[in-house]
């Protein structure tokens, strides 16, 4: 007996996703509660690298062996799963289930913000997008995508938004590691996100369009109620320097 067909049969039979720490568990418990039953105790202490490398071996001979179902790794947590080319039948068998609106292009923008740059305050999002996020992020959370994660060291102690469980098996991550390009994106700047925009198509972004969209909820201009004068006097700036550049092109064209 090996430990992957211990795992396996651990897996198969859950309830439930299960952890790599759950999975250990149950291998350390059952020497203890059935001591007489044999070479249970050898497996007790295997260490977290044994069972994931063992349950990648499953994952490997799975798809070999060319199954209906495939073991997976979602959020984290193992679990066997049916492959997309069998939904027709399986949808008969058990319903099918109404799918959610989709997200609107709003809501994704700002999905994808939150689960790049988390935890992330409320006035972070908005100086990102340049405009209120107040209707987005109550969707995201009434959809189970971000959750509080808890508050900023700062003044008003600003809660901080994050991405759930459920993001990641809704998108089929195991972990936030697997967003695509997500070091590089980490490494950009709040103000280098708000001004500069993708000069070719190369970056990569999640496929938000598997998710599901909804009707564009309205959206405001974000206020900046720190510095509303500053903010007033380089607008006045902005504005002279486009009538300076109008009257320019009057001059050429005479």
């Amino acid at each position: 007996m090996e430990l992957k067909e211990i795992l396996e049969s651990i897996v198969f039979s859950a309830q439930k996703p299960m952890s790599i720490g759950e999975l250990r568990t149950v291998l350390r418990d059952t020497p203890e509660k059935l001591p007489d039953e044999k070479h249970t105790s050898e497996f007790a202490n295997a260490t977290a690298r044994a069972v994931e490398k063992a349950l990648e071996e499953l994952v490997v001979e799975h798809d070999n062996a060319n199954r209906s179902y495939r073991l997976a790794c979602v959020g984290g947590n193992w679990q066997f799963v049916t492959r997309p080319d069998f939904a027709p039948w399986l949808q008969v068998l058990v319903g099918a289930k109404p799918r959610p609106p989709k997200l609107s292009q709003p809501a994704l923008e700002t999905l994808a913000i939150v689960a790049y740059r988390q935890p992330i305050t409320r006035a972070e999002m908005e100086q990102i997008r340049g405009v209120a996020v107040d209707g987005v992020v109550a969707t995201l959370m009434e959809r189970e995508l971000i959750e509080i994660k808890g508050e900023a060291e700062a003044p008003g102690r600003p809660k901080l938004y994050g991405t759930t469980q459920f993001f990641l098996e809704h998108f089929g991550l195991k972990n936030l590691e697997e967003l695509p390009a997500a070091e590089e994106l980490r490494r950009i700047q709040v103000e280098l996100a708000t001004a500069a925009k993708p000069e070719d198509g190369d970056q990569s972004q999640l496929d938000f369009d598997a998710a599901p969209e909804e009707e564009s909820q309205g959206e405001s201009p974000a206020e900046n109620d720190e510095n509303p004068e500053d903010e007033e006097e380089e607008f006045d700036q902005d504005d002279e320097d486009e009538y300076d550049d109008e009257d320019d092109e009057e001059e050429d064209d005479e």
